[in-house]
C-alpha cells in the first residue's frame, strides 16, 4: 500500500535505514505521490503512538537530505539518547510516521552567473546534499562550492560520496576540513581547522558575489555569520538554518 494522505499531511512507511556515520543514520521513507521539494527544504515528522515519549515531544523536524529525483525521502540524524530517537531507531520496516510539508526557504538561489557557497557544521549537512545531488542531476550551471567542517573523518557523513560527485558536475567543489584529527583513526590529507577567512579565499579561488548559506549548529552559524562579514559579504547575501538538539 502506498503513502496516505491527510488533510493535515501524509502517512508514510519506514523503506530502510542505513548508518552513514559514526553514530549517525539514514532513514529513506516512502515518497508521496505527487509530494514536490525544493532542495533544501525540511518536513516536519511525528511518531504514531510511540511506545515511549519524554519532554522533547513525538515530532522533530528534519531536512530533506534526498534529492528531487529519489524515489523516497531521506532524512538523516545523530542518534541521542532521547524517547524519539530511541523509538526512531527501533522502527520495523513498514512502520509508518506521519510527515508535513515541505517547508523552509534555504533553497539554491535562480541566478546561475553568482556562485552558491554551502557552509556546512556536521549534520547542517543534509540539506546542502539535497542541493548538491539535484544540481548535478538537473546539470545547473551554477557554481558551488560545499565547504564542510567535521572533527573527524568518522563523523562526517556522505563524505565519500560528495568527493565523488566533483567528478558528475565539474561546477562543483568540495572543501572539507577536520577539527579534531587527533582523535581519528583515519588518515586524512584534507584541510584541517575550523573554516575561516584564509579557508574561504584558498577555497572560493577567487570567486565573487556569491551567495552564502550556513546549516549548522547555533554556535557555528554564528561564528560564521560574523567570518563571512568580516570577509565583506553582507547579511543580505547570507542565508542560514539552525540545527539545534540533534
Amino acid at each position: 500500500m502506498s503513502s496516505v494522505a491527510s488533510s493535515s499531511g501524509y502517512t508514510v512507511k519506514l523503506h530502510s535505514r542505513e548508518a552513514v556515520a559514526d553514530g549517525t543514520f539514514a532513514f529513506d521513507f516512502e515518497r508521496p505521490i505527487g509530494f514536490t521539494f525544493k532542495p533544501g527544504q525540511f518536513i516536519e515528522m511525528t511518531l504514531i503512538d510511540p511506545p515511549q515519549t519524554d519532554s522533547e515531544g513525538n515530532g522533530r523536524a528534519f531536512s530533506i537530505a534526498s534529492s528531487q529525483q529519489h524515489k523516497n525521502l531521506r532524512i538523516t540524524t545523530r542518534m541521542r539518547d532521547t524517547a524519539f530517537k530511541r523509538v526512531l531507531s527501533g522502527l520495523a520496516m513498514g512502520a509508518e510516521v506521519e510527515i508535513e510539508g515541505p517547508f523552509g526557504d534555504l533553497v539554491l538561489h535562480n541566478n546561475p552567473a553568482r556562485p552558491a557557497v554551502l557552509l556546512a557544521g556536521g549534520i547542517g549537512i543534509t540539506p546542502f546534499r539535497s542541493i548538491v545531488l539535484s544540481a548535478a542531476e538537473r546539470k545547473l550551471s551554477h557554481r558551488i562550492f560545499l565547504f564542510y567542517s567535521n572533527r573527524r573523518p568518522e563523523d562526517a557523513a556522505y563524505l565519500k560520496e560528495l568527493q565523488d560527485l566533483q567528478l558528475q558536475n565539474p561546477n562543483y567543489k568540495l572543501i572539507a576540513t577536520m577539527t579534531q584529527m587527533e582523535d581519528s583513526s583515519q588518515p586524512w590529507h584534507g584541510e584541517t581547522g575550523p573554516i575561516d577567512k584564509q579557508m574561504l579565499s584558498r577555497g572560493l579561488g577567487g570567486a565573487q558575489n556569491a551567495i552564502c548559506y550556513l546549516a549548522g549548529p547555533p554556535g557555528m552559524i554564528a561564528g560564521m555569520r560574523t567570518m563571512l562579514n568580516g570577509a565583506g559579504i553582507d547579511d543580505d547575501d547570507i542565508r542560514a538554518e539552525e540545527f539545534s538538539g540533534y
